[in-house]
């Protein structure tokens, strides 16, 4: 955690930190919830059903503080029969979310990360006319995959940044500052859209949303970014793409088997890959700290969660 999120955590909770940064091991996670009152957990430490079941009935655990806003890797309905509640961490993570989208975008479009290793490599020879031609953003179609609060940002960006048209889809219609249409299905809304921008929870809902039938779907100008989770896209169905030349290019921060990223992933040039930077701004990590503290704070005065997260 950042210095202040750690120095608030000791001097209020009496928290005891675990200092490496690698996912929990079962092993970890099952002790944690056997001898500590709360846990404050992260993205890879995957509390399932296994790990509940596994601590059997010497829980002591009450509250999970997820310090994210997705909790795909808690099993939510096998917590709440350990009676263990979840919260997570809504809001704080939007806007640097939504600025790595455009950040994946604009260098997915202008090639900027191969012409990035040209240059590191001592290939440039200077400018001329047709070197390294990509794809102008402005005035463009997006296509946003999950119009919660991170997608609605990023349709912002795109309509009053870059002048793009919107379409969207997602479980009901919404009412946005910015003109805007609602797609009939994934299908219709990849193949009409120049960039198609995954922003939806992970989880079994949405596994593999993102497969090979959608990929087909797309025009072969038309670029995926991907900002939501990993599993969210089916990996090698978009390799596969990304290699025939199917579709113009990917922007992925997440990746279906993090962090193992495929070779065969890494060896095209027609995809910006950066490793999960979506939240990673000073700023951003520590507001995120601070509200699952204050998801803590509340559950210890006996008051209502602020950010209690229930089984669908």
């Amino acid at each position: 955690m950042t210095a202040d999120v750690e120095a608030r955590a000791k001097e209020d909770f009496g928290a005891d930190q675990r200092l490496e940064t690698a996912p929990m091991s079962p092993a970890e996670m099952i002790t944690a919830l056997q001898n500590y009152d709360v846990v404050l957990a992260s993205l890879g430490d995957m509390f399932s059903a296994d790990i509940f079941a596994a601590a059997g009935g010497d829980i002591r655990c009450k509250l999970l503080a997820n310090f994210g806003v997705g909790y795909n890797h808690i099993d939510i309905a096998a917590a709440e029969a350990a009676g263990v509640a979840v919260t997570n961490t809504p809001g704080a993570v939007t806007d640097a979310t939504a600025d790595i989208a455009l950040t994946l975008m604009l260098m997915s479009a202008r090639r900027a990360g191969e012409g990035e290793r040209i240059l590191r490599a001592g290939q440039w020879n200077g400018w001329h006319p047709v070197e390294l031609l990509g794809t102008h953003m402005s005035g463009k179609h997006i296509g946003v995959v999950g119009m919660g609060r991170i997608g609605q940002a990023i349709a912002r960006r795109c309509h009053f940044g870059f002048g793009m048209r919107v379409s969207y889809l997602a479980r009901s219609d919404k009412t946005l500052e910015f003109p805007a249409t609602r797609a009939a299905d994934l299908v219709s809304l990849a193949a009409e859209v120049d960039f198609l921008v995954v922003a939806v929870p992970g989880g079994a809902e949405t596994y593999h949303l993102i497969d090979e039938q959608v990929l087909a779907a797309m025009r072969p100008e038309a670029f995926l970014i991907n900002i939501a989770r990993g599993e969210v896209v089916e990996e090698a169905a978009l390799i596969a793409a990304l290699q025939a030349g199917n579709i113009a290019g990917a922007g992925l921060d997440v990746y279906e088997f993090e962090p193992k990223v495929p070779e065969a992933l890494k060896a095209l040039e027609n995809v910006t890959l950066l490793p999960h930077l979506g939240t990673a701004a000073q700023e951003v990590r520590s507001d995120m700290g601070q509200m699952a503290l204050d998801n803590i704070k509340a559950f210890c005065a006996g008051q209502d969660l602020p950010n209690l997260v229930v089984a669908r």
